[in-house]
């Protein structure tokens, strides 16, 4: 039988401790609610009170459920009034010296029996349970931010932790109504360690001006449909907060330079820029604490005269290319009213791309997304053909044939002997370098990268890769082309993955290395960052679908480019794909999909 904690201590009232205080109230348990002095513990009360009646407001809490759970805390200054409770969680700021201290004091004031536990999102526990004579009763139970709504808990032993303590804290969480993760003591555990590395790693884009922060962000919220974009998710978090967890896996995760902290970060932290709490990080906003972002002078101009400056007129678009990627930019451009030629290798090839369109936009009839006037009208700008020579009076070619770089750079030098001067020449790669297709042709000024996401009539982002050559009126007409098209295009340099797959496969390969080593299991670490970090799919079930070959090769051209060890594909990967374990497509990846 699992032990029934009754009472339970919290130390350390800020937005986390606070959190926790509400989550044991809820669910009926006392609560000690500790802190330093008078004026922090009033400000602990207020954040709890904001909170709960937050929750009433919104209609989540009933009034006199909200005054049974105040009820249930009792504040008080000082350790000492922890000296009856079952279980204490400290909640205090990143510090091993200050966690050290606490902990030899609650050792001498608690009972023999109490769990001591941490909510540590970086250090270890284990050095945390050393400074008590009892390490064996010294748990992680890792919260998250807002700990009343986010459910996912991780629970942290260390070598020496007695599995009865687990065992009772696991059954803990069951009735807190919480998801648990039940790992060993290593730096970021699962959800940091593979969240900070990406965060770390966009800083480091915005920092060498790869990519405004409008960009990156908006980059990874309609690319991957995450919550948020990375850069507005270190404002949340605190900067000086990820300063310190970066700092600490660094130290602790054996000097992974991914986890040493982007210069950026120390200096803005310094100068007290450490996002909403003081009311200015990477954006800016209302005022200390709020989340509404207002203008500040990194803020692009919203108009669209200011987006199309100095942009080409485009009315007629060729398409190249019969695969899948095509053929949704065919449908993107007819709906959105240009007049598109599309060009495939042979007629029977041209059928079943028109075939295909045909299909897509009759779904969106049936279900009531296009009427059927507008599906003739958009298959009517349509015309189709064998030869590229078809092209010679287009504004804009976009390509869209295999990921090979000598059959594009052969189609870009066919395609500067046809089309006519001015045209803007853009390939959907999304991992070769735009700048050798560029250098197929006299007019590299011209040539840009507009990689859309697939399915391309659903995916509202693409990303406008430009180059060095790329002249600023191209790079202008290809935003202008894909606001017009109701997308939100994001400007980058020529680097390898862009945007999204440069900070995307990173991520998934650290999963993958993380399972290798037998941390945690793959439902673990897809449970943890799905309810962690709200991301829509976990690392694993992701890899299954995108397909462990075209993950692999992605996370190969990064590592090329980059020669950064940790970016080196994981073994595990590696294996897999010689397995021929694709994913979804072969039925196989990291899960069996044979039955599914």
């Amino acid at each position: 039988m699992a032990r029934e904690f009754s009472t339970v201590g919290v130390v350390g009232l800020g937005t986390m401790g606070a959190g926790i205080v509400e989550v044991f109230a809820r669910n009926g348990i006392d609560v000690v609610a500790v802190e330093i002095s008078a004026p922090a513990l009033e400000r602990g009360r207020a954040t709890l009170k904001g909170s709960t009646d937050r929750a009433v407001a919104k209609g989540k809490l009933a009034e006199a459920d909200r005054d049974a759970l105040h009820e249930r805390v009792h504040f008080a200054v000082g350790l000492d009034a922890l000296h009856s409770v079952d279980l204490v969680i400290e909640a205090v700021p990143e510090h091993l010296d200050l966690k050290q201290r606490i902990f030899a004091e609650l050792d001498r004031v608690c009972r023999p029996d109490t769990i001591l536990a941490t909510n540590t999102s970086s250090l270890s526990v284990t050095e945390i349970s050393v400074a008590t004579s009892r390490p064996n009763q010294v748990i992680g139970i890792h919260f998250f931010n807002p700990a009343p709504v986010m459910k996912l808990v991780e629970v942290v032993r260390t070598v020496v932790t007695a599995p009865e303590v687990v065992a009772d804290v696991e059954a803990l969480c069951a009735r807190l109504g919480k998801v648990d993760v039940t790992i060993n003591d290593r730096a970021g555990f699962i959800a940091n360690a593979l969240l900070f590395g990406y965060l770390n790693h966009a800083v480091g884009m915005f920092e060498s001006h790869y990519a405004t922060r409008e960009d990156i962000d908006a980059a990874m919220k309609l690319g991957c449909g995450l919550p948020m974009g990375p850069l507005a998710l270190m404002d949340l978090i605190g900067l000086d907060t990820a300063y310190e967890i970066l700092d600490t896996m660094y130290r602790r995760g054996g000097r992974d330079r991914r986890h040493a902290p982007v210069p950026l970060l120390k200096q803005m932290v310094t100068a007290g820029l450490l996002g909403r709490k003081s009311g200015r990080g990477f954006y800016t906003y209302e005022r200390p604490g709020s989340p509404v972002v207002v203008s500040d002078e990194a803020t692009p101009p919203a108009t669209e005269a200011a987006l199309a400056d100095g942009a080409r007129a485009i009315a007629k678009v060729g398409v190249v290319g019969s695969g899948t990627m095509a053929t949704g930019i065919i449908e993107v451009f007819a709906k959105a009213g240009y007049e598109v030629v599309s060009v495939t290798r042979g007629a029977e090839k041209s059928a079943k791309v028109c075939e295909a369109v045909k299909t897509s936009l009759n779904k969106g009839v049936v279900r009531g997304k296009l009427a059927e006037a507008d599906r003739d009208a958009a298959l009517g700008r349509i015309s189709w053909s064998a030869t590229l020579d078809h092209l010679a009076d287009v504004d804009l070619v976009v390509e869209a044939v295999v990921e090979e770089l000598s059959v594009k750079k052969a189609l870009f030098a066919s395609l500067d002997e046809i089309c006519k001067p001015g045209v803007v020449l853009a390939t959907t790669t999304s991992s070769l370098p735009v700048i050798d297709v560029a250098m197929a042709t006299q007019r590299p000024a011209d040539v840009v990268g507009l990689h859309f996401f697939n399915p391309a009539p659903v995916m509202p982002l693409v990303e406008v890769v430009r180059t060095i050559r790329t002249s600023p009126e191209a790079t202008a007409t290809a935003r202008a082309v894909c606001a017009a098209l109701g997308k939100t295009g994001v400007v980058c340099g020529d680097r390898s993955g862009f945007i999204v797959n440069a900070l995307l496969f990173p991520y998934l390969n650290d999963a993958v290395k993380m399972l290798e080593a037998s941390y945690s299991t793959a439902d673990d670490i897809d449970h943890a960052m799905k309810l962690g970090c709200g991301y829509p799919m976990g690392p694993f079930e992701l890899l299954d679908v995108v397909g462990l070959d075209v993950s692999l090769a992605i996370q190969r051209e990064l590592y090329l480019e980059l020669r950064e060890p940790g970016f080196a594909p994981a073994p595990l990967l590696e294996h897999l794909v010689t397995a021929g374990y694709l994913g979804r497509k072969t039925r196989r990846g990291f899960r069996d999909h044979s039955h599914r």
